[in-house]
């Protein structure tokens, strides 16, 4: 009967629970699902200048939250500055929903949602300030490093933007540049596998998602039924020093002030909590 009803009248059926402050999983309404990240190393390809190529190990993550599971990759490639940014490189970052994460996904070119959650991740970048472009410059206009962010989608079961910007993180951690000169007298770039830095993270957000049900409660950690059912959603980032980086509230309900200073203050807490866990997990995997 309970799962006749729940088919029937989702919407009623979830309100039965939200009026007890719980939720059909199980969880209060502000709990999250529980949180797990494992941070790896892969080989990828370097293009060099001059069509060569050389292999390095680049960083790599992969998520879960609750069902919800998601791999990120980076791929470091060298290139020229962009001619009105010369001390600067380049983040590209980009999230693939494919349909063997979901149902509610198509096999094709990236799809709404998967292009929302890539500008998402980039306005997130660039907000906070995580990394300084200038940082990724080998030599003003002549060489400098391009990441790419490619985010995953294993398994969807909604929060895909907290789920995708704690896998971002955790790779770029896990990042490891080797040591690049230019050869004065030849103009070639030299690469020097031994010896490799890690990358230079200025700031670590963390984004924390809500959804807003009839318009006044809020559920953080939302599933993709949830999601599904609520009225609206919105998603706080912030970083280290407790400073709101972004607000992203793509439509739905509105928030009165006090609701929104409800959702930065969780979302402050919540920022702790995934600093410890990938703090805790980087120190694991450090050599004795």
């Amino acid at each position: 009967l309970s799962i006749c009803f729940r088919t029937v009248e989702p919407l009623e059926y979830y309100r039965r629970f939200l009026k007890e402050n719980c939720r059909p999983d199980g969880r209060e309404l502000g709990e999250f699902r529980a949180t797990t990240v494992n941070i790896g190393k892969y080989l990828f390809g370097i293009i060099i200048m001059g069509g060569g190529s050389i292999t390095t190990a680049d960083g790599s993550a992969l998520v879960k939250l609750g069902n919800t599971t998601v791999i990120c990759g980076i791929k470091a490639e060298l290139a020229a500055p962009a001619v009105d940014s010369a001390n600067k490189g380049y983040i590209v970052p980009n999230v693939e929903l494919p349909s063997l994460c979901s149902t509610r996904f198509r096999s094709g070119p990236p799809g709404e949602e998967a292009q929302a959650a890539s500008q998402f991740i980039a306005d997130m970048i660039e907000n906070s300030q995580m990394i300084a472009k200038e940082d990724l410059c080998i030599a003003n206009g002549k060489l400098a490093w391009v990441l790419y962010c490619d985010i995953i989608c294993l398994d969807y079961d909604g929060n895909i933007l907290d789920a995708s910007a704690f896998a971002l993180l955790a790779a770029l951690k896990n990042v490891q540049l080797p040591s690049v000169i230019i050869n004065e007298e030849t103009g070639l770039s030299e690469v020097n596998l031994k010896q490799k830095n890690p990358l230079i993270i200025r700031k670590h957000p963390v984004a924390t998602s809500f959804a807003i049900f009839d318009d006044t409660l809020l559920i953080v950690d939302p599933t993709a039924e949830e999601e599904d059912l609520a009225t609206g959603t919105v998603t706080i980032v912030t970083d280290d020093e407790d400073r709101l980086c972004s607000v992203h509230k793509p439509g739905g309900s509105p928030l009165t002030g006090a609701k929104l200073q409800d959702c930065i203050t969780r979302a402050i807490t919540r920022h702790k909590e995934i600093k410890k866990l990938i703090d805790k997990v980087i120190k694991s995997i450090k050599p004795k």
